[in-house]
């Protein structure tokens, strides 16, 4: 009897230890890319269909800025101090992923369509990097696409219809034309941090 018991005992053992040996192979995460996140994700559905106008005037919609890994920042050219820091980290990620043989285009979006005309956008973004896309648009298409990737932005009050600052979000986000949405990167995370997850992001999709 008590070797009976024994031996149902073991073999309970076995099954258990195989079961939790081919489980993850039976029922794999239902988040693959979950290891290369910094944290939950959320705020629901984000981004979306837009058209905008790109740095060399050209009208361009999601499908042509969205073709590969991409990532997106929204911010304004007069802005003092945030945007080109955070730009200028955005670029260094994709410096370093390209060293790596990983393309990611870098996006800067504007949510200051009255200032930020397709000429000051060529030269805003040329002073960070070569690949980086610039788009405006009227106001109402700068409300639409702010909507889809869930972005604040607000004109500061003030007298001066010319020099005035913007309050707005500051995270970027990693988007990919089969995925959509990936995750966001907040703006305490370095350049080689950033690198780091999206390399992991793009081998594992």
């Amino acid at each position: 009897m008590q070797r009976n018991i024994a031996l149902i005992g073991a073999a309970s053992v076995i099954a258990l230890v195989t079961g939790s040996l081919l489980y993850p192979a039976l029922f794999p995460p239902s988040d693959p890319l979950a290891e290369c996140r910094n944290g939950q994700v959320a705020g629901g559905d984000i981004g979306g269909a837009f058209t905008m106008t790109n740095q060399l005037g050209e009208t361009v919609t999601d499908a042509d800025v969205i073709t590969g890994p991409t990532l997106m920042y929204f911010g304004y050219t007069f802005c003092p101090d945030v945007c080109p820091l955070d730009v200028s980290r955005n670029a260094q990620a994709v410096s370093i992923l390209e060293e790596r043989g990983i393309s990611v285009r870098p996006v800067f979006v504007s949510i200051d369509p009255d200032r930020d005309t397709p000429e000051v956008l060529a030269s805003f973004t040329g002073n960070f990097h070569d690949q980086m896309v610039g788009l405006s648009g009227t106001p109402e298409q700068t409300a639409a696409i702010a909507r889809a990737y869930k972005v604040y932005y607000q004109k500061q009050d003030g007298d001066d219809p010319d020099y005035y600052m913007m309050d707005h979000s500051t995270f970027s986000y990693f988007m990919t034309p089969e995925l959509g949405f990936v995750d966001f990167f907040r703006r305490d995370e370095s350049p080689e941090d950033m690198a780091e997850r999206l390399a992991c992001f793009i081998e594992k999709s």
